[in-house]
C-alpha cells in the first residue's frame, strides 16, 4: 500500500503540473487567435483609399483612413504619413520602428506555446522516472516478496501515463506555435510590401 499511496502522490503531482501547462497553452493560443484575427484587415481597401488622399495631398484624409482601419499594417503607415513632409529616410525609418514594434505586440506570449512544448514532455518523462525509481525502491526493499507483480504494473502504468500525456500537450502546443509563426511571417509580408507602395505613392507625389 506504501508504494501505491508513494505513487500516486507523485502521480497526481505531476499530472496537475501537465494540467496546469495544458490551461496555459490553451489561454495563449486562443488569446493570440483571436487578436490575429481581429489584425486581419482589407489591405486592397485600405490601399485603394490611401491612394486617393496621397494623390489628392490630403494626408489629413489619409491618417484618418488608418486610424479608421485599425491594425498592425494601418499603424505603420500612420507612422508614415504623419512624417509626410520630411525625407524619404525618415519616413521609411518610421515605418521600420513601428513595424518592429507592431511586430513584437503580434508574438507576444507566442514564445510560451514553444517552451510548454519543451517543458510537458520533459515534465511526463519527470513523472515516469519518479515512479519507476518508487517501483523498483519497493522491489529493492521487500526482497520481491511482499510486492505483487500486480501492483509493481500498476505502479508503472500510472509512472508511464505521465509521460503519454506530456505529449498530449505538447504536439498541439507545435503545432499551435507554428500556426501562429506562420501568420506573423504572412503579416510580416503584407506590412513590408504595403509599407513600401504607400512611400513609393509619396515619393512620387513629391516628384510631380
Amino acid at each position: 500500500m506504501e508504494l501505491i499511496a508513494s505513487i500516486f502522490s507523485s502521480y497526481n503531482m505531476i499530472v496537475a503540473l501537465i494540467a496546469l501547462l495544458s490551461i496555459v497553452a490553451i489561454t495563449i493560443f486562443i488569446e493570440r487567435f483571436r487578436f490575429l484575427k481581429r489584425s486581419e484587415k482589407d489591405i486592397s481597401s485600405l490601399v485603394i483609399n490611401l491612394r486617393q488622399a496621397i494623390d489628392e495631398g490630403n494626408m489629413v484624409e489619409a491618417i484618418n483612413v488608418c486610424e479608421n482601419t485599425g491594425g498592425p499594417i494601418a499603424q505603420i503607415i500612420k507612422a508614415g504619413l504623419v512624417k509626410y513632409s520630411r525625407s524619404k529616410e525618415e519616413i521609411e525609418n518610421a515605418m521600420a520602428t513601428q513595424g518592429l514594434i507592431e511586430i513584437a505586440e503580434l508574438e507576444k506570449n507566442g514564445k510560451v506555446l514553444s517552451i510548454i512544448a519543451t517543458l510537458a514532455p520533459l515534465i511526463g518523462l519527470l513523472g515516469t522516472v519518479l515512479g519507476f525509481i518508487q517501483a523498483f525502491e519497493e522491489m529493492r526493499l521487500s526482497g520481491l516478496v511482499d510486492v505483487s507483480a500486480a501492483k509493481i504494473g500498476e505502479a508503472m502504468e500510472f509512472a508511464l501515463v505521465t509521460t503519454a500525456m506530456g505529449l498530449v500537450v505538447a504536439i498541439p502546443c507545435i503545432v499551435a506555435y507554428n500556426y501562429i509563426v506562420s501568420r506573423i511571417e504572412h503579416f510580416t509580408l503584407d506590412m513590408q510590401t504595403t509599407s513600401s507602395e504607400i512611400v513609393d505613392l509619396m515619393v512620387h507625389r513629391d516628384e510631380i
